[in-house]
């Protein structure tokens, strides 16, 4: 045995390995199912998935494009984070900082804005999809609903990013914003209220959008994102409403195996 080789088999029989890898190489069915429920990371995935949910134009990889927006708009948005201050003395001028002075302070920025733009875009398309599919019936009825806060949480999160460069566009808009929400039944004015913190938009209207713009929407998608994996794993994929109204194709009828019998009851000829 090389050296190589020794240092290879210490490796995999160390406790860290041995940790990490609880299951040998699989090499069949049984093996791969038993090696993806005992690791960590593989057992989030499902065993078995269907054939038509592997491929690109079943889903086009709408929901996964979602997620990925949402991570680098919470990278960009932790990067920002640290050159930004939520007061309507300094938070212009310090998103001209950042673009001026910051280093790829303008290459963040923008990617954070086009990438909020696009995580909306991306998630309606994927509501539409899952519509199209008739993913939301029945047993995945509740993931739909998940699905359906996810997109209000993520018009909500692009809304109240609106307003942090605190430009005459982003102020009317939010002006625009407020009293839309003012003109809801029973809970319009009340919203309106808590949003503006106050009778008009000022500094505690800019210091609430920040908090709910970093800290509470983020962490109520974080906690829906993991429910709704969770239950498109346990559930599975459905199939699409075409597959579903296939009927079963009819067998064959078996020809007999015995010379000299013929359809008459099975019973040999004379």
């Amino acid at each position: 045995m090389s050296f190589l080789e020794r240092v290879d088999l210490a490796i995999r029989r160390s406790p860290v390995w041995r940790s990490l890898f609880r299951n040998p190489y699989p090499t069949d069915e049984r093996s791969r199912a038993y090696a993806v429920m005992n690791n960590v990371f593989l057992h989030l995935h499902p065993v078995r998935v269907r054939q038509h949910a592997v491929k690109f134009a079943y889903t086009f990889c709408l929901g996964g494009l979602s997620f990925f927006l949402f991570l680098v708009l919470t990278v960009t948005g932790v990067y920002l984070m640290f050159f930004y201050i939520p007061s309507t003395t300094s938070a212009y001028t310090d998103i001209l900082n950042i673009q001026a002075s910051v280093a790829f302070g303008l290459l963040t920025r923008n990617v954070h804005r086009w990438g909020a733009h696009l995580m909306v875009f991306f998630v309606f398309l994927h509501m539409m999809r899952v519509f199209y599919h008739g993913a939301y019936k029945p047993p995945r009825e509740f993931n739909w609903v998940i699905g359906v806060l996810l997109l209000l949480m993520t018009i909500a999160l692009s809304f109240t990013g609106y307003l942090l460069p605190w430009d005459q566009t982003s102020y009317w808009a939010t002006v625009v914003g407020i009293n839309l929400n003012g003109t809801a039944p029973f809970l319009g004015p009340f919203l309106a209220q808590f949003l503006q913190g106050g009778t008009s938009i000022n500094s505690d209207t800019l210091a609430r959008f920040y908090s709910i713009h970093m800290l509470l929407i983020p962490g109520a998608i974080i906690a829906l994102i993991g429910a709704h994996l969770y239950l498109v794993v346990k559930l599975g994929t459905t199939a699409p409403p075409w597959l579903r109204a296939e009927k079963p194709k009819v067998a064959a009828p078996v020809e007999p195996l015995e010379a000299g019998v013929e359809g008459n009851g099975g019973e040999p000829t004379r």
